[in-house]
């Protein structure tokens, strides 16, 4: 087998046993279910030996064998190495190709709309913009660096916290001027909640619950009202007038600042248990345009200066 046949059968055969599916594998890869099975099967026979167990009905993910088990963390390891020589071939330069990882909410509500500054600095660094609320693979999936929101414990990564938020409800302005029934928590039981579902709160976030009992209000059922599975649609959803939102105060500061929300009970308030933390691998941490824009993320979140609180 020639060696660039070696090396793409080999990365198919480590991203399939990762994905436990062919499938999964291909859409990492960019290419057919059916390229990543004969990349598998031409890896196998220059072996000489499965990889996989086969044959099995009903058999809903791809099982290693004991033999390709054992070398898997040698794969493993390879790739992260490979990835790792890669990067410090291009140590000498900011310039160049910046992968960047956000969920959608936030590249939406915070990244995006001041990423200009950072392309303004740095002209020759290129950002791709990886956007998923999934933890992703960062050696395998060529991520240089992330944001993620959580408690700041994530393996195999360096994280360092980038801001904290308050939790608070918000509306439009015309749902206000609407509504003036608006004047205690109490008050909205006379109102559609909006649920955030991209949430959980048994990893620590915030939900209605959490707020309405800090609010001291029993009367209300925090599970009724119209549920959105994205944290920007749901801002959104409350620019419209469809209801009262739970607000996180960093993806909801522009809207605030433009008079697109309001927010509402400024005395209530709920310090969010988790926060955002800038995210990338130790062994990366001295690439310059890593350095850059990880720098450049820490000086936009400093200017965040706090926003006018107006009490309904």
């Amino acid at each position: 087998m020639k060696s660039p046949v070696y090396l793409n059968a080999l990365r198919a055969f480590e991203a399939s046993a990762r994905h436990e599916s062919f499938s999964a594998a291909a859409a990492e890869l960019n290419v057919t279910s059916a390229a990543v099975g004969q990349l598998v099967r031409s890896l196998e026979e220059w072996l000489g030996t499965p990889l996989f167990h086969r044959g099995t009905s009903g058999r809903a993910r791809l099982v290693l064998t004991e033999t390709a088990l054992r070398a898997m963390p040698d794969i493993r390891a390879g790739f992260d190495r490979l990835s790792l020589g890669l990067a410090k071939l291009k140590e000498g330069s900011a310039n160049g190709l910046l992968t960047v990882t956000v969920s959608p909410a936030f590249a939406a509500k915070w990244l995006l709309p001041r990423l200009d500054r950072f392309q303004a600095a740095w002209p020759d660094t290129d950002v791709r913009l990886d956007t998923s609320l999934k933890l992703l693979d960062f050696p395998a999936q060529g991520i240089d660096i992330g944001v993620r929101y959580g408690a700041g414990t994530w393996p195999g990564l360096t994280a360092e916290k980038l801001m904290e938020e308050e939790v608070y409800p918000v509306c439009s302005p015309a749902l206000l001027g609407k509504s003036r029934r608006l004047r205690s928590p109490a008050d909205l039981a006379n109102e559609t909640l909006i649920h955030d579902l991209s949430v959980d709160s048994r990893a620590g976030f915030a939900t209605w619950d959490t707020w309405l009992e800090r609010a001291g209000v029993k009367e209300i059922s925090p599970k009724r009202g119209l549920r959105v599975n994205n944290s920007a649609a749901v801002l959104q959803a409350a620019i419209d007038g469809h209801g009262v939102a739970l607000a996180r105060s960093i993806m909801a500061r522009d809207d605030l600042a433009a008079s697109r929300l309001v927010r509402l009970f400024p005395e209530v308030e709920l310090a969010a248990a988790l926060a955002y933390y800038v995210v990338y691998r130790p062994e990366c941490a001295t690439l310059p345009r890593l350095l850059a824009f990880r720098g450049w993320l820490f000086d936009e979140a400093a200017q965040n200066s706090p926003l006018p609180q107006h009490g309904f």
